[in-house]
């Protein structure tokens, strides 16, 4: 067994299971009242996913010697996705679904970064290839990424507005300023 069947093997085990996990939580989101926006844009986030890990292994050799570094930086990356699954808990899920009537998430890495699990994933896309020295594979998957989070965000901050409790910011003259949002 090679590294670079290891390393894709591991990977591969691991979006599995992320899969069953996301399936779980989105059916329980679902029977509690929640939506999924853009389900015709999933399959292609999907393709893409099984794209990028099949063609690595279709194309690069398999003795190829990894850079150590890179899979450190990319085991790094696999810390900041269990944190992100973490601070959602039950409403991580691999699909747009949002619960009407509750808030964005804004603790955990969400204190930092508006999307923390795109940002980790679009690292991913470019580390693991090039720690197997297939820059070509890391630009194209990179660009094609970009290309499906570009909109998916937007559809993504658009529903988790939309699905945010609406709350009064009517601020009186006479309410002292500690009290004022």
């Amino acid at each position: 067994m090679t590294p670079l069947y290891v390393i894709l093997g591991l990977v591969a085990a691991q979006r599995l299971a992320e899969l069953v996990y996301a399936a779980r939580n989105t059916r329980q989101l679902r029977a509690r009242g929640a939506i999924e926006v853009d389900s015709g844009g999933y399959p292609g986030l999907v393709l893409l996913h099984a794209g990028w890990l099949g063609s690595m292994l279709m194309f690069l050799p398999a003795a190829t010697v990894p850079n150590w570094g890179l899979i450190g930086v990319f085991a790094v990356l696999q810390l900041g996705r269990l944190w992100v699954m973490r601070t959602l808990g039950a409403r991580w899920t691999t699909r747009i679904i949002v619960l009407p009537g509750t808030a964005r998430i804004t603790g955990g890495p969400y204190r930092y970064c508006r999307h923390p699990n795109y940002l980790i994933v679009a690292c991913e896309i470019a580390v693991l290839p090039l720690a197997f020295h297939a820059p070509a594979l890391a630009a194209g998957f990179s660009l094609a990424n970009f290309g499906l989070l570009w909109r998916r965000i937007r559809l993504e901050d658009r529903a988790l507005l939309t699905a945010a409790p609406q709350q009064s910011h009517h601020i009186r003259e006479d309410q002292p300023l500690a009290q004022r949002h």
